[in-house]
Parts: C-alpha cells; sequence; structure tokens
C-alpha cells in the first residue's frame, strides 16, 4: 500500500507502526523511556520508542518540541512520525532531532488503514 505523504522533515526511516488516534501532549504524556503515562491514552503503558508513530497531531505547549529531542538523545524517539495534521511542535521536535516527519490527509484516522505492527517505510 502507498499513502501520499507531504515531506516536513525528509530522512528516511522503516519500522513497525504504532498507532493513536487521539492527540499527544509530548510534555506531558511520554515519559524520558518513550513510555506513554496518560492513563486516559489509547496508547497508555506503550511506547513510542524506535516505532513509526503515526497520529492525528501534538497538543500542549510548544516545550513538547525539546521533549522529542530529549527522547533522541535517549535512544527513546521515534524511528519516524506520520501525522494527519502536522503542527509546530511536532515539526519543530523532530527538525532539532532530525526525525523524520509526513503528513497526510488520506489516513484514516480510526484505524482502518494503518495498524499497530505493520512495517512502513517513510
Amino acid at each position: 500500500m502507498i499513502i501520499r505523504c507531504k515531506p516536513i522533515v525528509k530522512g528516511y526511516a522503516e519500522g513497525e507502526i504504532i498507532y493513536s488516534n487521539k492527540p499527544i501532549n509530548f510534555l506531558a504524556m511520554v515519559d524520558i523511556t518513550g513510555k506513554i503515562i496518560d492513563e486516559e491514552h489509547d496508547l497508555y503503558n506503550k511506547s513510542i520508542a524506535s516505532k513509526i508513530l503515526v497520529f492525528p497531531n501534538a497538543i500542549g505547549s510548544s516545550v513538547g518540541a525539546y521533549t522529542i529531542y530529549g527522547l533522541k538523545k535517549n535512544n527513546a524517539a521515534p524511528l519516524g512520525i506520520i501525522c494527519k495534521q502536522v503542527d509546530i511542535t511536532t515539526a519543530s521536535g523532530c527538525a532539532i532531532a532530525n526525525i523524520p516527519l509526513v503528513q497526510s490527509d488520506r489516513l484514516d484516522m480510526r484505524g482502518r488503514v494503518i495498524i499497530d505492527n505493520d512495517k512502513i517505510i517513510i
């Protein structure tokens, strides 16, 4: 399957998908190991480390960009990210951390097109 995407931060990433249909607040919801710590989130207790993160967009403080960078420095970052709507937090975090980021409004964010553990290349 090919999904048309707009490159935001260029690069190459290949790996397993971790999918969420909910936004992520990187500053408040993700710990230093890449685990989602918000009990209300659909990825609760799952790690985004070394996965291709597919989610709608980030929410919360723009300081979340530094959280993305910190994850990269701690080898706990996603290998790449696909967003339905790229926001400044995700874009700047991926840019400073050199994490490939693409946007696609063609993603079915209810999980019918993108499925956890599928392999994908960005």
